[in-house]
């Protein structure tokens, strides 16, 4: 099913990398260039350093975290999903900047095997405590159902919320002072529309969704809205995000390659797709619901970092994210797993698209969040 937005203006796609008027407000310039690569030319790279002044700048933060993390039995806490970019801070923090991180996994029912071995190797081979905090599958169940029924693009904002609220709540509940990221420009420079993935953290919107649509409350589902974390927490709590990667010299392929050599760790189709909801969702639900395709941006991150080729992004995005045998695999997997027959998961796919729009929301006072981070300097990348 095309999207429906996107119809209303002529098709264009951007002359240097591959985003296109499926993202409704996207707007070029009289090269063609998409404001994407704009942004990222004139606002992100003068301020990016993924070199030896990175490291200096970053050495400082290494250094109050050591000293603050002495006498205990971790220094900082790492969210490890079992992807490159949480695996390879892992690495970085123990073997090349000498921090004693606790790991910290949620386990929201969807894990693949390779995000489960990839853990553990990590976990084993450099010799670190891992805490895992298991989501209430009944709750997790109940709340996606709402939002598939709610028929809008952003079917993983349950487990992303679940992720970022467990891994927030457990810091300033335990005196946990630096949490260590994964977030970088090297892969997300280029980061999707909200009407392609609508804010995780917008805690107003999932309880309307659920509200709606759920059937048993949420006794134990983590949850934190998008001004906890950045405002309670941050200046109350005292917590403080770090992301290395924007630091160092981070090319994907390469950090693949380095985890798999030293660890066995395993790699997997693409971005995101540790999770086997998410390969699913990304990888199927969203072109053929939605008529978006996530691909876009992330190969656009790769094309501006110089790790893709535009021809070579052209290419993969032509094919279909994962073969249609997985893809009737999976359909039978998540619908059984959800409770529901595969037709009526079919019925929810063939439903009426709605957007984040038709429920309520903080958007306003998020819209203006990011207003002011942008004009601190501190948001780089555009988010709309």
């Amino acid at each position: 099913m095309a999207n429906e937005t996107a119809g209303k203006r002529p098709y264009q796609i951007c002359a240097n990398c591959i985003m296109d008027t499926t993202d409704s407000k996207i707007v070029f310039d009289d090269r063609g260039w998409c404001e994407y690569c704009n942004n990222y030319h004139q606002n992100i790279v003068p301020h990016w350093h993924p070199n030896e002044q990175g490291m200096r700048e970053l050495e400082p933060m290494l250094e109050q975290i050591r000293r603050d993390g002495k006498g205990k039995d971790h220094d900082c806490i790492i969210g490890i999903s079992g992807g490159v970019d949480s695996s390879y801070v892992v690495y970085l923090a123990k073997e090349k900047f000498g921090l004693r991180p606790l790991l910290f996994h949620v386990d929201a029912g969807w894990n693949s095997q390779q995000a489960v071995h990839n853990i553990e190797r990590l976990v084993d081979g450099l010799g670190l405590d891992l805490h895992t905090e298991v989501i209430n599958w009944q709750e997790m169940k109940d709340l996606q159902l709402a939002f598939f029924k709610a028929q809008v693009p952003h079917l993983d904002t349950p487990q992303d919320h679940a992720f970022f609220a467990g891994l927030y709540n457990y810091a300033a509940k335990n005196g946990v002072k630096y949490i260590l990221t994964g977030a970088n420009y090297s892969t997300e420079c280029v980061r999707e529309p909200l009407e392609w993935h609508y804010h995780a953290s917008d805690l107003r919107q999932l309880k309307d969704i659920h509200k709606r649509f759920g059937t048993r409350p949420l006794k134990t589902f983590p949850l934190a809205d998008i001004f906890t974390f950045k405002l309670y927490y941050r200046f109350v709590k005292n917590v403080r995000v770090v992301k290395p990667l924007n630091h160092i010299p981070f090319f994907k392929e390469a950090a693949m390659q380095e985890l798999s050599d030293k660890f066995g760790w395993q790699r997997y189709a693409h971005k995101h797709y540790e999770s086997r909801f998410t390969r699913f969702y990304e990888g199927y639900w969203l072109p053929t619901k939605f008529g978006y395709d996530k691909r876009r941006a992330h190969f656009s991150s790769l094309i501006l970092t110089g790790q893709m080729t535009r021809d070579e992004a052209l290419e993969k995005i032509a094919q279909p994210a994962y073969n249609p045998e997985d893809v009737n695999q999976d359909f039978e997997y998540i619908a059984t797993k959800l409770g529901l027959t595969v037709e009526e998961l079919r019925a929810l796919h063939a439903g009426p698209n709605k957007t984040y729009k038709d429920y309520k929301n903080a958007m306003t006072f998020i819209d203006l969040g990011t207003r002011v981070l942008r004009a601190l300097g501190i948001q780089k990348a555009v988010m709309r």
